[in-house]
């Protein structure tokens, strides 16, 4: 029977109780080596902010195609905007069954960072019932999501053995992206997917749902897919190929997937967090030995997020696991 993703309360974090703080450690290291994926509860986001920025989501997608498109990611070289639906393949065909609107950390002009990967000037619909209110929702949701990952990055390295503040450098100007995403109803069996088998490609995801249901992580254990459903209040939180290939493959970046068959539009909110575009990835420390070889050369985040992205649009495949999930499900 497929195990789901654990719910872990990320309260303790922000106590003073040293045995609660090592339980959770405990708890987040367990789940790294084991799913790849976990929920978390008691993580101190702002009650409202959930359903605001779920909120903003819906009305952006009640807009008409024609104005959606005037804000097109395809427009300019960085990424940002509308992605229209069926736009992206995972898998087998048919395309995947969602539309998504793409938003980085809102820069002043001239940024230096600017023009780096998926990096650049937000597009804000005009004709959004409240422009100013989904500037603001948007940019206040990026600005705490962005220090929630720092948490959790901090919990991290605890896990790995590592200081505290290790991954400080790489959350510093960490290349941020948050997709507003919208799956429409779709129905139970046949090869329709909101989004195919898939891993992430970056550091880490942390996912708000609303709560339709229908994300589903791969058990590699019994080789079946297990629901995460959602947690009222919970966030889920999942690990990229870039932490796999960190941890010379200590944790797993895992396969997931969507099936939206409650009959219901469903609602998510992805923030990607992939790190400061100078940083060297190359092996943490405590996940070899002193005398083993790295099984990866290092790489800069730029260049790792530069070549997955161009493999993601390009509709390849995500390697041995996807072998494996087809042969498990066909």
């Amino acid at each position: 029977m497929a195990t789901a993703p654990p719910v872990i309360d990320f309260g303790p974090y922000y106590g003073d109780d040293v045995a609660k703080k090592a339980a959770l450690v405990q708890q987040v290291r367990q789940a790294c080596e084991r799913h790849g994926f976990f929920q978390i509860i008691n993580h101190q986001i702002p009650s409202d902010l959930p359903e605001a920025i779920l909120q903003q989501a819906r009305e952006i997608f009640s807009l008409p195609l024609e104005v959606k498109e005037k804000y097109s990611r395809e427009i300019d070289p960085v990424n940002l905007g509308y992605e229209r639906l069926r736009a992206q393949t995972f898998g087998e065909e048919p395309s995947d069954l969602k539309e998504g609107f793409f938003l980085c950390r809102d820069f002043p002009p001239g940024h230096p960072l600017i023009g780096r990967f998926s990096l650049g000037l937000n597009k804000y619909p005009t004709e959004m019932p409240d422009v100013a209110g989904f500037q603001s929702t948007v940019n206040r949701y990026h600005t705490v999501m962005a220090d929630l990952a720092l948490d959790i990055f901090r919990v991290l390295a605890q896990t790995l053995d590592l200081e505290e503040h290790w991954f400080d450098s790489f959350c510093h100007d960490s290349v941020n992206i948050m997709r507003l995403l919208r799956y429409p109803p779709q129905p139970a069996g046949g090869r329709e997917r909101g989004i195919g088998a898939h891993t992430d490609f970056g550091g880490l995801t942390i996912l708000l749902q609303d709560d339709q249901g229908g994300l589903q992580v791969w058990d590699r254990e019994s080789s079946q897919w297990a629901d995460a459903d959602p947690v009222p209040g919970a966030l889920v939180v999942n690990l990229g190929n870039m932490m796999m290939r960190w941890t010379n493959d200590r944790y797993v970046s895992n396969l997931h997937r969507v099936i939206n068959t409650s009959g219901q539009e469903r609602y998510s909110v992805p923030f990607f967090v992939s790190g400061n575009p100078d940083y060297l990835v190359e092996c943490i420390p405590s996940c070899k030995a002193a005398t083993e070889a790295a099984k990866y050369p290092p790489i800069t985040v730029e260049e790792w997020l530069e070549a997955r992205l161009a493999d993601t649009y390009g509709g390849v495949g995500v390697g041995e696991l996807s072998k494996e999930v087809a042969s498990a499900t066909h």
